[in-house]
């Protein structure tokens, strides 16, 4: 007689050891204890920390004494584009504090005011003082352009437009208020040995010995 096959075992049974499951049973999670009325408070009494440097500048602004401010502002829009910022009103229809933006730089102006307190005073314009020792740089994407149109908006020609031998296309101004600026583009980067190169070769040889 065959010996008869042995069942299967069903699909549907697992295999146990007898043992406790090794996985640990979830537990719920301990609630954060709230945090007490005078912490709140304090946190929110607590200032807002607040930059050194505000975003908005450089760490070196321009600040011009120019009188009447009110115009000068004015020629800065036409000549510069300047975008005008704050402008705070002192006594008389003056301008205590003005802001414009041109380019990407902030400049600072003022009309000039009464000296205030001990130490130099430097509250005076370039005509009042005789003279400027400062010179404002501006680096645009067309010098000629930018020289042709501050000259149209009542700016003094000082030195046209030319290619100068450290890389840039310059020339010169002075504002109505008796502000220098300098004006430029440049064409080509150029390593500092190579300026004092082009700079002993742009020099005029020195005068013949008689």
């Amino acid at each position: 007689m065959a010996r008869s096959k042995k069942a299967a075992r069903p699909a549907s049974r697992k295999k146990t050891t007898g043992r406790a499951s090794a996985k640990p049973a979830k537990t719920a999670k301990a609630s954060r204890p709230a945090r007490p009325a005078k912490a709140k408070a304090r946190t929110a009494a607590r200032p807002k920390r607040v930059q050194a440097v505000p975003a908005a500048y450089g760490s070196l602004t321009t600040h011009l004494v120019v009188s009447p401010a009110s115009e000068a502002v004015a020629f800065y829009v036409r000549a510069f584009g300047a975008r005008v910022g704050m402008m705070m009103d002192g006594p008389g229809g003056k301008i205590m504090h003005g802001e414009l933006k041109i380019g990407d730089s902030i400049v600072m102006l003022a009309d000039e005011q009464p000296p205030m307190g001990p130490g130099p005073q430097t509250h005076k314009t370039p005509k009042n003082l005789g003279g400027t020792s400062a010179v404002m740089m501006l680096y645009v994407k067309d010098v000629d352009a930018a020289y042709a149109r501050a000259v149209a908006a009542g700016a003094t020609p000082v030195m046209p437009p030319a290619d100068m031998f450290w890389g840039d296309r310059f020339g010169q101004i002075e504002d109505p208020f008796g502000h220098a600026w300098s004006i430029a583009t440049r064409l080509k980067d150029m390593t500092v040995k190579q300026m004092k190169q082009a700079a002993m070769s742009a020099m005029p040889p020195p005068p013949a010995e008689a």
